[in-house]
């Protein structure tokens, strides 16, 4: 803080968490063996409009199977906050998370769902869905 109490920033680019795309980090699956389904909810989802520069709210599910390894929540926080500030349509979202979890933790199962909040009077639901070739289960 300066004397006059305003914070002093030296980077610019260190202002915000939420210019970079942080690593996702995953842990061992406790039960590799059997097919389970794990569903993260992010309620607060945030980024802009790459049109209008406004913003855009919505709820991201995550809905996967695990094989080896799972998702580490706080990364996952953070990787969501990287979002808030880029201006990028709702489908180019949900498969940029889709593409982003299924390298990261490489699970059997993995459907993305993207409920974005009305713009206009027309709100929108946008799914994206990974599947290991042959595994057959119905989460």
């Amino acid at each position: 803080m300066s004397p006059t109490g305003s914070v002093t920033e030296t980077n610019p680019q260190d202002r915000s968490i939420y210019s970079v795309k942080p690593a996702l980090e995953v842990f061992d699956n406790p039960s590799p063996s059997r097919n389970y389904t794990n569903s993260i909810t992010v309620e607060e989802f945030t980024s802009v409009c790459p049109k209008t520069g406004l913003p855009d709210f919505g709820t991201i599910t995550i809905d996967y199977v695990a094989d080896k390894t799972c998702i580490e929540l706080k990364s996952l926080k953070y990787y969501f906050l990287s979002f808030r500030n880029r201006g990028i349509f709702y489908e180019a979202v949900i498969n940029e998370i889709l593409d982003d979890l299924v390298a990261a933790c490489q699970p059997r199962f993995m459907e993305i769902t993207g409920e974005f909040t009305a713009r206009g009077g027309i709100s929108s639901t946008i799914t994206a869905t990974h599947r290991k070739e042959g595994f057959e289960f119905t989460p």
